[in-house]
């Protein structure tokens, strides 16, 4: 068992200007936020585009995730959490709750959230911050390039106290959400 802390987000992501989850929702909600964006430690980040494989991955996961999930929970993908002062996109998020539930206001937090790492990875990681604040159960990071799914959890004191690491002929099993259970040969293609 590992305890992980994550750095605030790195220097090679653009940062536009500094501002409060409050002023982040009104400036966008009047158009004045660049799209692809997402407010991290107070701070507004651009978001890299997506690449096929980091695409793919996210789909199937979600088709996955969408079966199994039990009823009263559903599946986010790329929606904010919001955060105290953050409101990261994830790839996926398990939220318990009907969809309706969140039409006036986005969660703030998630049994599950699940981040794909192609080329990423720093940035990705650094968000572990924002989502043990937000009481986020269990973090999944798929790492694309090196077919390994990477996962945080059992919150202790405002990180997560284990990080184990999954590859090829394994199989993952939410701890948060025991329904969602992930064959990583399947999920990486093989």
């Amino acid at each position: 068992m590992t305890v992980t802390s994550a750095a605030k987000p790195t220097a090679e992501r653009p940062r536009l200007w500094p501002m409060s989850v409050e002023a982040y929702h009104v400036l966008g909600e009047a158009g004045l936020i660049p799209k692809h964006t997402e407010l991290l430690y107070g701070q507004v980040f651009q978001k890299m585009s997506k690449s096929p494989i980091h695409s793919g991955l996210v789909l199937r996961l979600l088709r996955w995730f969408q079966a199994a999930v039990p009823p009263g929970w559903h599946v986010r993908p790329e929606q904010p959490l919001t955060c105290a002062d953050s409101e990261p996109e994830p790839d996926l998020a398990v939220v318990q709750g009907r969809e309706e539930e969140f039409w006036q206001a986005h969660p703030r937090t998630a049994a599950l959230v699940v981040e794909v790492c192609v080329n990423t990875h720093e940035h990705d990681r650094s968000k572990l911050r924002a989502y043990a604040a937000a009481g986020v159960n269990e973090v999944w990071f798929v790492l694309g390039p090196e077919q390994q799914l990477e996962v945080h959890r059992r919150l202790r004191d405002g990180s997560y106290a284990e990080r184990i690491r999954r590859g090829p002929g394994d199989v993952l099993l939410s701890e948060a959400v025991p329904t969602i259970r992930v064959d990583l040969d399947a999920l990486f293609g093989k």
